[in-house]
């Protein structure tokens, strides 16, 4: 069972430093942003919840919760319509079942970012141009497939949900606990990024 605690804090409190570090005011006017847009806070409430599973990746005492809570991410921000979604621990559950993902899916299904407005995703979110989603799914499966411990090719991918997506990839196939839970702070990193871009969101 994937822990809970404190979890509106858990929510709250990587979205506030992230824009602290940024240098980003946290006053009234960036949560009437994300309140004011049905789309922009369907997405933060998203990245919310991927944080919740984060904490729960890197708070893990034992391999097998780890691993629940790194498919819980990777399910959050992949969506059936994407790569690597499903029962990815082999526990005959799902977790962080979700019907749409944050990105598009792999045959160009619309995802959590295709209805917010604006260009403020545009470049730390989606990373570039998504008319050819199957392309952009195989660059972070090249991604994946050539990583390795003095070889980190995730910082070369252009969308950090996807980076998000790899380092929950590669703690699903890790078998040292300490290891896999060096890879939850990653993932954090490219969620606060994430976060802090759609606060410029309107």
């Amino acid at each position: 069972m994937i822990k809970r605690r404190h979890v509106v804090a858990l929510i709250a409190i990587p979205l506030a430093l992230t824009l602290a570090l940024a240098g980003c005011a946290t006053g009234p006017s960036d949560v009437d942003n994300v309140e004011g847009s049905p789309a922009v806070a369907e997405l933060s409430e998203r990245l919310g919840e991927t944080t919740v599973a984060i904490s729960a990746w890197q708070d893990a005492e034992d391999l097998a919760e780890l691993k629940q809570a790194a498919e819980q991410v990777r399910n959050l921000v992949a969506g059936e319509a994407g790569p690597y979604y499903g029962d990815a621990d082999g526990d005959n559950t799902v977790s962080g079942a979700a019907t749409v993902g944050v990105l598009p899916g792999l045959d160009g299904e619309p995802g959590l970012t295709s209805v917010v407005e604006g260009d403020c995703l545009e470049r730390d979110v989606l990373g570039g141009d998504w008319s050819d989603p199957a392309a952009r799914w195989q660059i972070l499966d090249d991604a994946i497939a050539a990583w390795g411990p003095t070889n980190n090719t995730f910082p070369s991918l252009p969308s950090h949900p996807q980076r998000t997506i790899g380092w929950a990839t590669l703690a699903l196939s890790e078998d040292d606990l300490e290891t896999a839970r060096e890879f939850a702070s990653h993932a954090q990193l490219h969620i606060d990024v994430s976060a802090a871009a759609l606060q410029n969101c309107e």
